[in-house]
């Protein structure tokens, strides 16, 4: 079997069928809205490619969401949603090659890592961990002068939880990626009312929000196959 030929047998028929739906709606939300911002659909386009793979739990995934945060800051960057360059940039991107590389060191098969459940220290370490960034963020973003400061506090909020379980490889990582997906959708779709040409990142999150629900799904069933074997 060929290259290509093994690379689309590794994905189910939904998975193709989803990454397809998501190509497709943010290309076409792009040009409905007579984007040519290309930085904007780029960012978009490697983040649902990224979460395929993460659906997956292929270390691959983790490879994409590193250029997608790097891409997803320089779009934060010129809305002046600041918060969204430290989450992303200053977070999000160093907490993707943490990820990577906790991925790659603890894998099930070549392509699938190994499901971890998270245990109370973690918890604990979560909740203390995410209280202090919260606030330390807030007074920081608030002295930027980050517009819709409350929305772009909850966005690191969110961010951060989703990072960490990411990095633990606990399903819930996905769970944690759907919230703040909704609370990027209302930052997002705020700031498309001054300008309709971030309509499309908007519905990018929306597409976001559709494949972490799946990843979740996914990685439960990931982690019951693993513990049968």
């Amino acid at each position: 079997m060929s290259a290509v030929k093994r690379f689309f047998a590794y994905f189910t028929i939904f998975e193709k069928l989803l990454w397809l739906f998501s190509v497709t709606i943010t290309i076409a939300t792009f040009f409905i809205f007579k984007n040519k911002d290309y930085i904007t659909l780029a960012s978009c386009l490697i983040g649902v490619s990224s979460l395929i793979f993460c659906a997956k739990g292929n270390p691959f995934g983790m490879m994409l969401m590193i250029f997608f945060a790097t891409f997803y800051g320089v779009v934060s960057f010129i809305c002046r949603y600041y918060g969204e360059v430290i989450t992303y940039v200053g977070m999000t991107m160093p907490m993707s090659i943490l990820s990577l590389i906790s991925w790659l060191k603890n894998r099930h098969t070549k392509t699938e890592v190994k499901v971890r459940d998270i245990t109370k220290k973690d918890v604990y370490i979560l909740i203390i961990a995410t209280t202090i960034i919260t606030l330390a963020f807030f007074f920081i973003l608030k002295a930027l002068k980050t517009s819709n400061l409350p929305v772009s506090t909850l966005s690191i909020t969110t961010s951060f939880v989703a990072v960490y379980l990411t990095y633990k490889r606990s399903p819930l990582f996905a769970l944690a990626y759907a919230v703040n997906d909704i609370v990027l959708i209302t930052l997002w779709t705020i700031q498309s009312f001054i300008s309709v040409g971030y309509v499309p990142v908007a519905v990018c999150f929306t597409v976001f929000l559709i494949n972490d629900l799946y990843s979740y799904f996914n990685w439960l069933k990931m982690r019951k196959r693993q513990g049968e074997k």
